[in-house]
């Protein structure tokens, strides 16, 4: 099978790969420049670099890429290091490029709003794809979400039974209601995704959470939910807190290792004011 094709297929699946390629060469090496390899999350490879301990060491390399994301570049010198003298090599310089592949970002955004509308065009141009649902068919509709990958207008119980979100999934809960919240923050945080967000302020969210847990769910459960949702820059109006929400989708998608402000008071480091904590109220009656 033809390398790209599989890339295209494991995207495709939600899953993870990562690609070696030879970039550079200097003098004889037991393969060709631009060789490529590409290594499966389930470790399975296709194609090749030339095998022998250098291939073993990129096939390292690239399982350490999947988990970090981030591309790495290696060098192999042939000649002078004597572990590489496994007869399939002939001498030489190779530089090999690793590089992740990764699916695509998938955002599953509960709630129709006002809120849920800013937010779906500031992620979508920011690389995310974007499920919407919601139970009001005059709110989730191709017209207010007309480029969304999937668009739902059911009952959320209806719609959450179907869904499979994978850990490079995106959840925002952004409903018009608490009720709608907690059922969706109960099927949420007994997914994989990588990332649980919902809207409302921190009085709503510890009443959400202790509520939940009264219902027997591990507080354990809670230590990944972005709850108030978004970094914390101030934001008023929904268009501002749509830009404060996708920026720590982007955070989270591209592993920022400084400290953010963020809002969510299960963060140790996070320190929202009372005029967030407002906003976040007042966003509330905006859904």
């Amino acid at each position: 099978m033809d390398i790209y094709e599989e890339i295209v297929k494991l995207r495709q699946e939600g899953r993870r790969a990562a690609v070696a390629t030879i970039v550079n060469v200097r003098g004889s090496i037991p393969s060709f420049k631009t060789a490529r390899m590409l290594v499966r999350d389930d470790g399975s490879i296709l194609g090749t670099i030339g095998g022998g301990c250098v291939e073993a060491e990129v096939w390292q390399a690239a399982r350490e890429v999947m988990e970090s994301e981030k591309p790495r570049s290696l060098t192999f010198n042939l000649n002078q290091d004597p572990k590489y003298d496994t007869g399939l090599v002939c001498g030489g310089t190779l530089d090999i490029f690793v590089e992740p592949v990764l699916p695509p970002a998938l955002l599953y955004l509960f709630g129709a709003g006002h809120v849920a509308v800013n937010l779906y065009k500031v992620a979508k141009n920011a690389g995310f794809d974007v499920i919407v649902v919601d139970d009001r068919e005059a709110y989730a509709n191709r017209e207010r979400f007309p480029e969304a990958r999937e668009l739902y207008a059911e009952d959320f119980d209806q719609v959450m039974a179907r869904l499979a979100p994978n850990e490079s999934s995106y959840i925002v809960i952004v409903t018009r209601g608490h009720r709608d919240d907690m059922r969706i923050l109960r099927w949420a945080v007994n997914t994989p995704a990588r990332y649980i967000g919902m809207i409302g302020s921190k009085r709503k969210t510890i009443a959400i959470f202790k509520e939940l847990q009264k219902e027997g769910l591990s507080p354990d459960l809670f230590q990944r939910v972005h709850a108030p949702v978004g970094l914390d820059i101030g934001a008023i109006t929904p268009e501002e807190i749509a830009v404060a929400i996708t920026a720590e989708l982007i955070a989270v998608r591209r592993h920022a290792e400084r400290a953010l402000p963020h809002m969510s008071w299960f963060h140790e480091k996070s320190d929202a004011s009372d005029t967030s904590d407002a906003a976040a109220e007042a966003l509330d009656e905006h859904e």
